[in-house]
């Protein structure tokens, strides 16, 4: 049995699948072994930068700050000689999400393999961003569940940590602070996922807007018939 082809033909009744040229047109094996390439690539690039020394807290991108009203008073706090116990608490938060990104490769990489066919369609021509939507919807709350005692152990040793979250419990059953500011774990592991689809997302830009620069011929082949 002959394998399926995305034709010129096909090309349009499914959408816009590939644009390419009927002699180029990729069998959908192809292309989605293609997408699954960049994925991969994007996923294990992202971990790799952000899952080490400095990953958070020298990058101003994913840079944690300090949580909620902490931060507003943080100008007041310094200035009344709490600059040192500030930095360490920001110092803390950003190593935590240092020492939880490393797990999340396992389920970007699970979440890549279990993809399906039509998971590749939409991710081709869902726009720049649709392979990190594609992690987030798979990937965010089972990545939550690992990163939070991870980040737990990581702030439990910095005594602001506890007297924040006491703090900041009384003050969101006030409403004076979002809930998921109320608790300095949550928040920094909230933080922490949005910086790894941050830069998931970078990726992602870079494999679409220079697919040969990947030196992968197959992601040439998917990409860059879109270009």
């Amino acid at each position: 049995m002959q394998r399926r082809k995305f034709t010129s033909g096909a090309v349009a009744a499914a959408g816009s699948w590939l644009l390419a040229p009927a002699a180029l047109a990729l069998t959908e094996t192809e292309a989605a072994g293609g997408i699954r390439a960049a994925l991969e690539r994007g996923a294990v690039a992202a971990v790799s930068l952000l899952g080490r020394t400095d990953g958070f807290l020298g990058n101003p991108k994913v840079r944690i700050p300090l949580p909620g009203f902490l931060n507003d008073a943080a100008r007041f706090l310094r200035a009344a000689g709490q600059e040192r116990r500030l930095d360490e608490l920001v110092t803390a938060m950003n190593r935590a999400a240092e020492a939880a990104v490393p797990e999340a490769k396992s389920l970007l990489v699970g979440a890549v393999k279990s993809m399906s066919v039509e998971d590749s369609r939409q991710i081709l021509t869902g726009g720049d961003d649709s392979a990190t939507r594609f992690f987030a919807g798979k990937t965010r709350e089972p990545l939550g569940v690992r990163f939070l005692p991870i980040v737990t152990r990581a702030t439990q040793k910095v005594a602001l940590a506890d007297k924040y979250n006491a703090v900041a419990g009384k003050a969101s059953a006030l409403g004076l602070l979002r809930h998921e500011d109320a608790n300095l774990q949550q928040y920094v592991t909230g933080k922490a996922l949005d910086g790894l689809y941050l830069m998931i997302g970078e990726e992602e830009r870079k494999i679409r807007q220079d697919p040969v620069g990947t030196g992968s011929a197959i992601l040439k082949r998917v990409f860059g018939s879109l270009k």
